[in-house]
Order: C-alpha cells, then sequence, then structure tokens
C-alpha cells in the first residue's frame, strides 16, 4: 500500500461509501485508517481499501456513473 496516495484518497473513499449505502464499511475503513497513523500496521486498510474497491466495480457495474472511474482507478494504484 502507498500509504502517500491512500492518505489522499481515504476521505473521499469513506465518502463514497456511505452515498452507496455502505456505512458498515465505511466505518471499518475510518477506524483502520486513524489505527493505521497511529501503528503504521496496514493490513487492516489494505483489507478494507480492497473491500470499497471491490464494492465500487460492483457498483460501476450496474451504473457507470455511481463511482467514477478515476477514484477506481487511483484506489487500485494507492493499494499497488
Amino acid at each position: 500500500m502507498k500509504a502517500d496516495k491512500m492518505e489522499k484518497l481515504v476521505a473521499d473513499v469513506i465518502e463514497k461509501l456511505e452515498k452507496l449505502k455502505n456505512a458498515e464499511l465505511a466505518a471499518e475503513l475510518s477506524w483502520c485508517w486513524i489505527s493505521f497513523q497511529n501503528d503504521q500496521v496496514s493490513t487492516g486498510v489494505v483489507e478494507k481499501a480492497t473491500l470499497a474497491l471491490e464494492a465500487f466495480k460492483e457498483a460501476r457495474e450496474k451504473n457507470s456513473k455511481a463511482v467514477s472511474k478515476k477514484l477506481v482507478e487511483d484506489l487500485e494504484k494507492a493499494l499497488a
């Protein structure tokens, strides 16, 4: 995970998850991100961000305008 890229994205990812009615995953990602900032262990962030990416891709299959292509690509790059 590229922490600098994730730092720029995490708020947008959480906001989009909430708009997609996935508040539980949004809350988990938020918690993991705060935890990562404290202990620098990225396991939880990577796991939850990967789930968010899957949710975004699924939403895009149903409606290509539900999640921007750029957000999906940026999240993929941050996780790489």
